[in-house]
């Protein structure tokens, strides 16, 4: 007989406990392009002040780590600095994933030199020089440049070949079945690329412009043809005046449904595209930041 009323006062502590208990977050998985992580990670920070309910995990590792993941299924949004490619979108359709693209941001990609490198402007055709496979320049002073520090041979920074910045550098610098020089520094960040450069008198690499600091040169790109040369800049990447503008995107598995559509609504809302502003890429539209 003393049973039931005990069996009630652990029914009723019970739902107590469950009414009381804090309610599960829910967790959206970002991943990808090293380009867009510092700005991906600026969006996750100021996203729980929108929807507290909502948490976003980011990580890097290059735009071919987020494209494989959307691939298998294993994120929810993958960010990447080039489109995927025809093979990989039949990869994923094959596994269920039904890749959709949204463009987020655009990025100058910049051409780092060290601060004391007398170089001001460079043809897309002295980069490729330097850049491609059989180099015809390896010296700074074939190009009749002498920098402080440096005992002359170019020292070419790169990127790893998982990343967007390394394919897309390869198609508008290199063209269409160009290749990488053998010998080059392949770094696995942007920001390792950035800091190699800054250290390194002779060197020359490549970036997104969010990478810039005030301690490296960026060179004003010249393409043929053109009355005056383009540098990197937010408005010179918007307007696509720079001749290595490219687009930022996102994939999702599908049009985004709930909280993921949610989030992706707010990043490319004017608070969103505010943030991408101040982390140095160009909107994706005309918007007014504080």
């Amino acid at each position: 007989m003393k049973l039931k009323p005990i069996l009630s006062s652990t029914l009723l502590v019970s739902a107590l406990l469950v009414t009381m208990a804090p309610q599960a977050r829910t967790l959206i998985q970002n991943k990808g392009s090293d380009t867009l992580v510092n700005v991906a990670q600026a969006w996750a920070e100021a996203y729980p002040e929108v929807n507290p309910d909502v948490a976003v995990a980011v990580s890097g590792g290059g735009s071919g780590t987020g494209i494989a993941s959307m691939i298998n299924g294993t994120v929810d949004i993958a960010n990447a600095s080039r489109s995927m490619k025809d093979k990989e979108k039949a990869l994923a359709e094959k596994n269920g994933q039904h890749p959709v693209e949204h463009v987020v941001g655009y990025d100058a990609l910049a051409v780092f030199i060290h601060k004391d490198n007398p170089v001001k402007v460079m043809t897309l055709s002295q980069l490729k020089d330097i850049y491609a496979r059989g180099a015809k320049v390896k010296k700074w002073s074939e190009m009749g440049i002498t920098v402080p520090g440096c005992k002359d041979e170019i020292v070419v920074v790169s990127r790893q070949n998982n990343s967007g910045t390394y394919a897309y550098f390869q198609s508008a610098v290199l063209g269409k079945g160009g290749k990488y020089r053998q010998g080059t520094l392949d770094m696995h960040g942007s920001k390792d690329v950035a800091d190699l450069v800054e250290k390194t008198p002779c060197a020359i690499g490549y970036s997104g412009l969010a990478y810039a600091t005030d301690h490296l040169k960026m060179v004003c790109i010249e393409t043929e043809g053109a009355d005056a040369c383009v540098a990197p800049s937010v408005e010179t990447a918007s307007d696509r005046s720079y001749p290595i503008a490219r687009p930022l995107f996102m994939y999702t598995d599908g049009e985004p449904q709930g909280a993921i559509k949610e989030y992706m609504d707010w990043i490319m809302s004017d608070a969103g595209q505010c943030i991408l502003v101040k982390k140095g890429y160009a909107p994706v539209r005309a918007v007014k930041c504080d």
